[in-house]
């Protein structure tokens, strides 16, 4: 299959090596650009701090960006962005394995509200409540923003080639903000009736719900929102 990776650079890398070694072909059109924000006081908002919470590999790599300190645990929503704070020297890393609900249940289960604050490091769009829900358990959540995810105001040229050329298998969406932008791009460049060959893989049911402003050929979600259950997806398809 030939597939459309649409998200932010760093994070397609490892993606396109990924379906590569499954047998597929893979083009990228990062859909957002990364953009560090700084912090104000970041020494102060990890003051006293017991753990950070990532909800992205971009997270991450920002605080790495932003602070030498590697001691602090880091607790992250999945194994792709788990692995990138290994590769950056993190001693402590626990992987949720899944979403926002499964790492707020496993930061419950690890730590306790007496140990300290925990800071989220988290970009300008925040999806999910992850705050809320471990401020009702007790917990002291510090939100730090350091970095924004920027949209792009078009679909280039490879990619509206790609759409118009028919030699597009699918496109993967990887979080409901994404989709909306692919929907508001490709309908701005009146490609959407290209959408209607291809398969719309989905990371989650909340992204499939976004990608059906389109009308697609079918659409496969991953049975757990993560990478590798979403390339299993795209191996073994079933129709939404």
């Amino acid at each position: 299959m030939r597939l459309l990776i649409t998200r932010p650079t760093e994070d397609a890398a490892p993606l396109v090596r990924a379906l590569e070694e499954c047998g597929h072909e893979a083009i990228v059109e990062a859909l957002m650009t990364i953009h560090d924000v700084a912090a104000p006081d970041l020494n102060r908002d990890l003051d006293g701090a017991q753990a950070l919470l990532i909800t992205s590999a971009n997270g991450i790599r920002a605080f790495a960006r932003a602070h030498s300190g590697r001691l602090i645990p880091v607790c992250a929503v999945g194994d792709a962005s788990a692995r990138v704070a290994r590769e950056l020297g993190f001693h402590q890393v626990h992987s949720a394995g899944g979403d926002v609900e499964t790492l707020a249940a496993m930061v419950e289960k690890k730590f306790k509200p007496s140990g300290g604050a925990l800071v989220h490091i988290a970009g300008t769009h925040l999806a999910g409540d992850l705050g809320g829900k471990l401020t009702q358990a007790g917990f002291e959540v510090r939100r730090v923003v350091l970095y924004e995810a920027r949209a792009s105001n078009a679909i280039g040229p490879k990619t509206t080639a790609a759409l118009k050329s028919g030699s597009l298998d699918g496109v993967l969406l990887f979080s409901p903000r994404t989709a909306e932008l692919f929907y508001r791009l490709v309908t701005d460049a009146g490609l959407e009736e290209h959408c209607r060959q291809l398969t719309a893989c989905c990371l989650s049911a909340a992204v499939a719900e976004k990608a059906s402003a389109l009308a697609w050929a079918s659409v496969v979600v991953a049975s757990t929102p993560d990478q590798q259950a979403l390339l299993k997806a795209i191996e073994t398809p079933h129709q939404q």
